[in-house]
């Protein structure tokens, strides 16, 4: 028999890359962003594509899985995550801003 996944892990980043996608692609995103969640792995937007494939992007935020939850659900402020290191931004800033206005 299969084990189910806990309860508390049960959502993956391929999981979150499918609920980003339909916010992405009608969107108009022009630039690339990765979302680093450490071992739980990545989401790379480029333009209109959502990927779980690492590639170089214009910016590249690090968060936990957990905190990468909360922010597309809207449970946590980017800006205070940002400010408390919740969240660590490298790259253009500019992109951030950006994505956070699509995904906010």
């Amino acid at each position: 028999m299969l084990e189910q996944p806990d309860e508390e892990n049960d959502v993956s980043v391929q999981d979150i890359a499918e609920k980003i996608k339909s916010q992405v692609a009608s969107s108009g995103f022009d630039r690339s962003v990765k979302f680093d969640t450490g071992g739980d792995g990545v989401i790379v937007i480029d333009g209109a594509t959502v990927s779980t494939t690492d590639a170089p992007t214009d910016c590249t935020i690090k968060l936990s899985l957990d905190d990468l939850e909360s922010l597309l659900a809207g449970d946590l402020n980017p800006t205070m995550a940002f400010m408390t290191g919740k969240i660590k931004v490298e790259g253009d800033m500019s992109v951030a801003m950006a994505l956070s206005q699509l995904i906010g």
